[in-house]
């Protein structure tokens, strides 16, 4: 392999961001992505290709060639090792770009490749979700995502927001039955795209008819809330199509228009949530744990 420094017009951190993609691709899954597949790298906008040769006993990474597969992966990290490097990626790099020479031709029906390679994606990257959220305390919400994966996988990208699994047991059993109502589909809210909400958005859950709504921005000295509550731990994980933010408690229902016209004023939003972290806002109704969650719980 080339070293990298024999570019001299490479900046070398770039191109080690440009060679990390977010989520967990072996080679045998890299396999079964669609010839053309673009993944996106760390650095937004920045895409390597996939493509492969000969019945995919080759796979390429920006038309530079896996000789070394997987040489680390441990389910959460995977290392391969490639025979040079894939010099600077264009800023068109995501899109469909001009056909050269050189260009690799295009799949015969590009609409189903490309419904085909989101869902590809999507499934990996639950995998890679689930994976991340129960070596962090967040096993419920993994196992909530297995349960509705069938559903989950056919979306974009999605925001979660989450409690913890020792929240859940110290007083937030009504998480369990409201997770749909936690999951805004079809959008991927990174904390700073969450500050950027004005007061009053709406934001439709995989819960049918249901809102969330910013009842404060996260521009001041105030903390942003959503239906009320805090965030307690921002971006707890992220992926190229899943984002999950911790929070103190389960979000309360808030009708939109009481929202808008400043119903509930700065003393009751700090009765909802405190500085100090979970305050009951009504009785939860008790909830058996059970070994496994099954999907007519409301999960």
């Amino acid at each position: 392999m080339p070293p990298i420094h024999s570019c001299s017009s490479c900046s070398i951190p770039r191109i080690l961001q440009e060679h990390t993609v977010p989520g967990v691709f072996s080679l045998h899954y890299l396999r079964t992505l669609p010839f053309g597949t673009k993944i996106e790298t760390i650095v937004p906008g920045r895409c390597v290709t996939i493509t492969s040769a000969l019945n995919s006993t080759k796979i390429f990474v920006g038309g530079v060639e896996i000789t070394r597969p997987d040489l680390f992966n441990n389910g959460i990290f995977v290392l391969h090792g490639l025979d040079g490097f894939v010099s600077h990626l264009s800023p068109l790099s995501c899109h469909i770009e001009r056909m050269t020479p050189m260009s690799f031709p295009p799949p015969q029906t590009p609409e189903r490749t490309q419904s085909l390679s989101q869902m590809s994606i999507m499934r990996l990257m639950l995998t890679d979700a689930m994976f991340r959220l129960r070596i962090t305390g967040f096993s419920i919400l993994a196992l909530a995502l297995k349960v509705k994966y069938a559903e989950l996988v056919n979306l974009r990208n999605m925001t979660v927001f989450a409690l913890d699994d020792a929240s859940i047991f110290s007083g937030g059993h009504a998480y369990l039955s409201s997770v749909r109502f936690h999951i805004i589909p079809g959008r991927l809210l990174t904390a700073a795209d969450l500050e950027t909400l004005p007061v009053a958005t709406e934001l439709p859950t995989l819960e049918e008819g249901q809102k969330l709504v910013v009842t404060t921005t996260g521009r001041g000295s105030k903390p942003m809330r959503i239906n009320y509550v805090r965030i307690r731990i921002p971006d707890v994980m992220h992926n190229l199509k899943i984002v999950v933010h911790g929070l103190f408690l389960p979000f309360p229902h808030v009708h939109p228009t009481a929202v808008g016209f400043g119903a509930f004023g700065a003393d009751e939003e700090s009765e909802i949530v405190g500085d100090g972290g979970i305050s009951q806002v009504a009785p939860t109704p008790e909830i058996v744990l059970r070994a496994e969650i099954e999907d007519h719980h409301g999960l």
